[in-house]
């Protein structure tokens, strides 16, 4: 009865609504449903939305190529890690990891427009600022803008990064009022230096909600662009204080978490480490809550033996493992040592899961089991690694399963979502910057102003806690350590500032292997030709038809700029060179 009425009224209203404005235009104006008014946007919940909605881009949401995470531009790219799989299964990145980049390529096009739709919405959130509500509190403008412009910087910090400069857009500038003159002839960073700097100024030292960026973040990622920039001194003075009174947003005193392992556990998100981390989550009716980007770089064909299912991308190199092995003394080899046959890590590429593999008894760095899944090694709490069982195409991905930001069995429901195609969502927070990043940049930093023993001191702290033996990969009879790891300290003062520098480069892959940042830094050191065919030589040796004739070239340090992006814009955008 109820619905009847109210049809019966709504009747009413619109026959009166009929005879009282006849045939004018505004009978047609009708407010799409859904949506929201401006007057609703500027009020403080609005305005607080928009500003969700801006830190809910940096997992690239429906655009997994514009994730923080850069597993393809950092780590594919960066030679730790190959698109593995099978060489037909999302083929778009096979040009990327041969450094044959097209400007035509989709996944280019859509990292670039995911981190321009972060930029859209950190404007967005600018404007209503501007437009607030007179009830709107001064102090919560700022603390908005100080959290906008933080996102804003880091949305353009990865399109200098990966395409060096790109058209800046800010909130002044939009459809009709010239956002389609602005060309990419000026520099991004005094851009982006600014917007870290107010939100450096202004964020406060700690927050009610962890996700959100403080003061500590705002330091460390303004440390890192001015490192990018080679300006050491001030990238320094911004870690020292990190390093010596950083809090997280939730209120922990910055530091090494103790165990390597919890950096990467749902349960221990949040941790002291997390300086600053996008925010997953499990079973909220909605996959991209978790970390939805990584849909895809799972073991294959594990069954309910084994996290995912699917689908066999991200696969660890055989030079990123041997990175891993260590002289008597526990310290890494140099000089690319590491893959020479002597010391090169043994695999089971070849060979059947039912086929006798005997296990590398070299000495090796115990991150390398945490980092990288390989056979006979218990893979988290799962079971031993079976190898090629667990390889979708090994003539094309090699022997290898990723395993940093992997599922325990034990997250199975809790911290990993069942509610989509494949089991493969889960709850951990993904690390932008942490505490041990920071470390190895102040580290590079104390190279060059002359305090090598202060780099010492820093890359020791990291190798030390590699060393934490209670944390050590474990066989699943309680027989002992699962590898014969061997890690030790640097005892030695450093007094060459070439041998400190491959050191503190050698300790930044073994430590964030897998986290999207070792191309950039090769890139920045100036070394990406060198390193990348070097990997390339060794690699395609092995992987001869995924790697087989691919080379490194001086303007592949920068992706095209895509060509879509330039015919939208008439011309006003230049292509980087080479393309």
């Amino acid at each position: 009865m109820k619905k009847n009425i109210i049809k019966g009224a709504a009747g009413l209203f619109v026959a009166l609504t009929v005879l009282v404005i006849g045939c004018k235009d505004e009978f047609l104006e009708i407010a799409p449903t859904g949506t929201l008014s401006r007057a609703q946007l500027t009020s403080a919940k609005g305005i607080d939305g928009s500003l969700i909605a801006a830190y809910s881009q940096v997992n690239g949401r429906n655009r997994r190529m514009g994730s923080a995470s850069n597993w393809v531009w950092g780590s594919i790219r960066g030679g730790e890690h190959n698109k593995g799989t099978d060489p037909g299964d999302f083929s778009d990145i096979n040009p990327i990891q041969r450094y044959e980049y097209l400007p035509t390529q989709g996944v280019i096009n859509e990292a670039y427009t995911s981190w321009y739709e972060g930029v859209a919405r950190c404007n967005n959130v600018l404007a209503l600022i501007a437009d607030a509500d007179d009830d709107v509190t001064d102090a919560f403008k700022t603390s908005v803008e100080a959290q906008t412009r933080f996102l804003r910087a880091h949305f353009y910090f990865q399109l200098k990064i990966n395409f060096d400069d790109t058209p800046y857009i800010d909130e002044t500038i939009d459809y009709g009022t010239g956002v389609d003159e602005v060309g990419n002839d000026q520099n991004l960073y005094p851009k982006i230096v600014a917007d870290m700097q107010f939100a450096y100024d202004n964020l406060p030292e700690t927050q009610d909600q962890a996700g959100r960026v403080n003061k500590t973040a705002a330091a460390a990622y303004l440390g890192k662009i001015n490192l990018y920039q080679n300006n050491h001194a001030a990238a320094l003075t911004l870690f020292n204080e990190v390093i010596t009174s950083g809090k997280t947003s939730n209120g922990k005193t910055v530091g090494l978490v103790p165990a390597f392992p919890d950096i990467f556990k749902a349960e221990n998100d949040n941790h002291e480490e997390s300086i600053w981390a996008y925010q997953s989550a499990a079973n909220t009716g909605s996959v991209n809550n978790a970390n939805p980007e990584f849909d895809l770089n799972w073991p294959y064909n594990t069954g309910a033996n084994g996290p995912g299912n699917c689908c066999g991308f991200f696969a660890p190199t055989f030079e990123l493992a041997n990175h891993y092995r260590t002289d008597a003394s526990g310290l890494p080899l140099f000089d690319r040592a590491f893959n020479s046959p002597a010391n090169e890590v043994a695999t089971d590429q070849g060979l059947q899961s039912d086929e006798a593999f005997t296990e590398d008894a070299g000495n090796l760095d115990p991150r390398i089991d945490f980092t990288i899944g390989r056979r006979g090694i218990p893979y988290l709490d799962w079971q031993e690694h079976p190898g090629f069982d667990w390889i979708r195409n090994q003539a094309n991905a090699g022997p290898y399963s990723p395993k940093k930001y992997v599922y325990y069995k034990t997250d199975v429901g809790s911290f990993q979502d069942n509610s989509s195609w494949t089991p493969g969502y889960a709850a951990m927070n993904i690390n932008i910057i942490r505490f041990a990043d920071v470390l190895l940049m102040a580290a590079e930093c104390e190279i060059e102003v002359g305090s090598l023993e202060k780099a010492r001191e820093y890359v020791n702290m990291v190798r030390e806690r590699a060393a934490n033996d209670a944390a050590f990969v474990q066989e699943y009879d309680g027989s002992g350590p699962a590898a014969n790891y061997v890690i030790g300290t640097y005892d030695t003062p450093w007094t060459d500032k070439t041998a400190a520098e491959k050191a503190v480069r050698m300790e930044r892959k073994l430590e964030l292997a897998g986290e999207g940042q070792r191309f950039y830094d090769l890139v920045r050191w100036g070394i990406a030709a060198q390193d990348l065919n070097a990997y390339l030589a060794y690699e395609s040796k092995i992987l001869i038809n995924a790697m087989g004739g691919a080379s490194f070239d001086p303007k592949d340090v920068l992706l095209p700029l895509p060509q879509g992006q330039i015919d939208l814009m008439n011309g006003v955008l230049v292509q980087n060179d080479g393309y």
